[in-house]
């Protein structure tokens, strides 16, 4: 599997508070039933299907063809860390398989809850960019392959919430400063009354590590994909100045107190010498925003967004070579922490001292 997800390079519209946009159709064959209800030969006919449609779309790119089985199992837990696939997905890995382009910016999940769940995700705020190479994908694909269509529910898929456009679009928000002014509550609560869904870093189900919120579109019937995106989008918007305006409350009301959490968090971060995966996620939750507020300065954005997913179990694992215990996975990962921040510190000690060029 190629090293590292697009998305993890950082930067990109917003990236102070968006991590990632992601858009995400659901898509069925005509006349096979779906995976759940597949037998293993149903499962890999289908497989075979949509891989020999992928081979035959050039328009999209290099791809690269992972067929889970033959994966190991860490492999397979580092694709669900970078958000490549989920962990329904590699739980049963037979008959099923992970189709990526060049920068893993779009990956097919092959026979995960659908036939096809056609991924696209960018960093920072880009939904309608995300959207425009998920539908590339999709009609390049749908050239060679029939999906299962109705002419009034629309797209057929194995869950009824995503009958119609099939569409899931969601966006990655780090909202740290809502979360300290214990505001995080009324405002996503105020963005599901109007037909979002908030989750956490791994989906439905899961919790909000690190200040880390997934907000996704919940209607997939009845309205144009645009449409949805462009609700959506109009959501994020507000999502987005309000956590902007929580930072400036802080610095305007809590100064001493917000600068000494944030240098406490620093300290700990790049000098602890054990450190746990979810500990880990909050002090660096910590040092971005302290990073994004100018208040802890030289600290690269695209080295926490790279170390958030470089610090997970498998991540750690693989850069080791071997299965480590908690214990030694926690001390390996305090280890990986205070090697990049010293390299970045160097980085920027360089070029702070580079001479000027002669005229």
């Amino acid at each position: 599997m190629r090293d590292g997800a697009l998305w993890i390079s950082g930067g990109g519209p917003d990236s102070d508070i968006v991590v990632s946009s992601r858009v995400r159709l659901a898509r069925n064959l005509v006349g096979m039933p779906f995976p759940n209800r597949s037998d293993a030969s149903q499962l890999q006919q289908a497989r075979e299907k949509v891989i020999q449609a992928a081979k035959s779309t050039p328009s999209i790119g290099p791809l690269e063809i992972l067929l889970l089985e033959d994966m190991s199992e860490m492999d397979r837990r580092i694709a669900v860390e970078e958000h490549l696939t989920s962990p329904q997905h590699v739980s049963e890995p037979k008959g099923r398989a992970l189709i990526l382009n060049r920068d893993n910016s779009l990956c097919v999940m092959v026979n995960e809850e659908d036939h096809l769940r056609i991924q696209a995700i960018l960093p920072g705020f880009q939904l309608e960019q995300a959207l425009r190479l998920a539908w590339a994908a999709d009609d390049a694909i749908e050239e060679t392959l029939d999906y299962a269509f109705d002419s009034e529910l629309g797209y057929l898929s194995a869950c009824p919430t995503n009958v119609g456009t099939g569409m899931r679009a969601s966006v990655m928000l780090h909202l740290p400063a809502l979360v300290i002014t214990n505001s995080v509550g009324q405002v996503l609560g105020a963005a599901s009354k109007v037909g979002v869904a908030t989750r956490g870093i791994y989906g439905e189900g899961t919790e909000a590590v690190g200040n880390l919120f997934q907000v996704s579109n919940q209607v997939t019937m009845g309205r144009a994909e645009e449409e949805i995106i462009a609700h959506l989008g109009a959501i994020v918007r507000q999502i987005i100045d309000s956590e902007r305006s929580a930072r400036r409350a802080l610095l305007d009301d809590a100064r001493p107190q917000i600068e000494d959490r944030l240098y406490r968090s620093f300290g700990i971060l790049t000098n602890a010498r054990m450190m746990p995966s979810e500990e880990a996620l909050k002090l660096m939750s910590d040092v971005k925003l302290g990073a994004d507020m100018g208040i802890l300065p030289n600290v690269p954005d695209d080295l926490l967004t790279r170390l958030s997913v470089d610090t997970m179990p498998a991540h750690v694992q693989r850069a080791l070579g071997r299965e480590l215990s908690v214990w030694e996975r926690d001390i390996a990962r305090a280890g990986i922490i205070r090697e990049r921040f010293e390299k970045a510190n160097k980085a920027s000690r360089g070029s702070n001292s580079a001479p000027d060029k002669e005229e």
